[in-house]
């Protein structure tokens, strides 16, 4: 394959052998070498060669080797000869990010900074197949994978104010029950407003420093504010639809390079069908992300007696329908994005009337004892990637290879030094998410901004962190 830079932090892979459209890599130097040192760039050179791809095919600079497509990985597909692929949305669909606000300082919270992290670790349900606080019947799980946080609305678990703050209004129309599995349902029925395991987590933060101040006033955001930055998703649910579908999808398909990319026509019943399914585990991860939003609002209540405002909610492993122009003419296209966030600009319709003057809040992740920030969408990103830009910081070390290199209990000492207290389920998950495994997110940050996909808003400190 031949890569080309464009700018320092833009470059382009040609159009070779069976790829039927070029890729854009948005990276540095830097970056770009980390990512040739596993399989994402043959992986984005799989995706460039399904059927039906429009555009460029995308990798964002915090990509890393996945499942089928790689992480950081985004494609169009045109409606009506393109594809779907569970590969491209994930098995953890719509895994997310909520960010939190509150009207508090860093310095208000210190003096009680571990109580809060105690008293929000024993709420908050964290680590591989833990169970919640709710326990649903399979007709109450099809009500929240039909209708998503509206459910929890009518519960009482969310502030009405709330839907208005979640990307797709916290619903997904579409969404079809049955087309989940028993096994799915299972699996899901006692996870809701559960953190799960793995790079999952849930920290008290505070805002570093803005970077813009124009549009962090408008975000309601202010220096040393205090803020809960939630990331999960489906979990066991959206896994298994992930698992059942890969599979019914190899069985009407099963010449293809890699299984893990699965895909279908879009002319096919059974794409369809994952679509609706997809479309409940998007719908039962903004609800979990909900619920959890929920008991942490009990705790702040608490402690604090301050009430906690939704900034936004982004996914970034999900597919949907959207409209963009594709060499010049306005197509309805469906957007794959794994790893990858919708960062829309001012003026988009999909946009709630409270961000469509100044463009959607992203929020982007870090690692537990790095920086996390807060974007927002650009115009220009339209034209460049669809509108998208970066999930996170993505990873460098397997979590095999982490474990080799960090302790859990030394790092949680480390941490505490450096004024961050670390609650994790096991001391394997904390080494696992060392912050070291991860690239830098400044430079990642500094690619999505620079190719003009984002504008930086804050940037964000951990003061707690809840890991599963």
């Amino acid at each position: 394959m031949e890569i080309v830079k464009i700018t320092p932090y833009l470059f382009k892979m040609k159009k070779t052998g069976r790829m039927r459209t070029e890729a854009l890599i948005f990276a540095t130097e830097k970056l770009l070498q980390k990512i040739k040192q596993d399989r994402t760039l043959q992986q984005l050179q799989n995706v460039a060669s399904l059927p039906g791809i429009v555009g460029n095919a995308l990798l964002m600079p915090d990509a890393h080797e996945g499942y089928g497509f790689p992480i950081g990985g985004v494609a169009a597909f045109d409606r009506e000869e393109g594809i779907v692929s569970p590969g491209g949305v994930g098995f953890d669909i719509n895994c997310g990010v909520r960010l939190l606000k509150t009207p508090l300082t860093k310095e208000e919270i210190k003096p009680v900074q571990e109580e809060l992290a105690q008293q929000l670790f024993r709420t908050i349900p964290s680590g591989v197949g833990e169970t919640g606080h709710l326990r649903l019947s399979v007709s109450e799980l099809d009500l929240v994978a039909e209708l998503g946080v509206k459910w929890a609305e009518e519960e009482g678990y969310a502030f009405k104010e709330d839907r208005e703050r979640i990307e797709e209004y916290g619903r997904m129309e579409g969404a079809d029950p049955s087309k989940i599995s028993k096994t799915a349902k299972k699996r899901g029925k006692n996870q809701l407003g559960t953190l799960g395991s793995g790079n999952h987590f849930l920290e008290v933060q505070y805002v570093e420093s803005i970077l813009d101040e124009e549009r962090a006033k408008k975000l309601g955001l202010f220096p040393g504010q205090v803020v809960v930055m939630i990331h999960t998703g489906s979990r066991g649910f959206g896994h298994q639809i992930a698992s059942d579908y890969i599979s019914l999808f190899l069985r009407e398909n099963p010449d293809i390079p890699d299984p893990d990319l699965a895909y279908l026509p879009l002319k096919h019943d059974l794409a369809w069908d994952y679509i609706a399914a997809m479309k409940g585990a998007v719908n039962f991860a903004f609800t979990n992300r909900q619920i959890i939003t929920h008991f942490t609002r009990e705790v702040f209540r608490r402690m604090f007696n301050v009430e906690m405002e939704l900034l936004y909610d982004v996914a970034h492993n999900i597919a949907k329908f959207e409209k963009h122009k594709v060499n010049g003419e306005e197509k309805e296209v469906l957007i794959h994005r794994k790893g990858a966030t919708r960062a829309f600009p001012k003026g988009r319709p999909e946009l709630p009337a409270l961000y469509r003057d100044i463009g959607q809040p992203v929020i982007i992740p870090g690692s537990m004892g790095t920086a996390s920030y807060v974007l927002l969408g650009r115009e220009e990103s339209l034209d460049v990637s669809f509108g998208t830009t970066c999930h996170g910081a993505g990873r460098v070390l397997s979590r095999r290879k982490a474990t080799q290199m960090y302790k859990g209990e030394k790092l949680i000492k480390e941490l505490a030094k450096e004024g961050i207290i670390l609650k994790p389920k096991t001391l394997r998950g904390a080494a696992e998410e060392a912050p070291g495994a991860y690239k830098d997110i400044d430079e990642v940050i500094k690619t999505v901004v620079e190719n003009k996909i984002s504008y930086g808003v804050a940037r964000l400190r951990p003061l707690a962190v809840i890991k599963g």
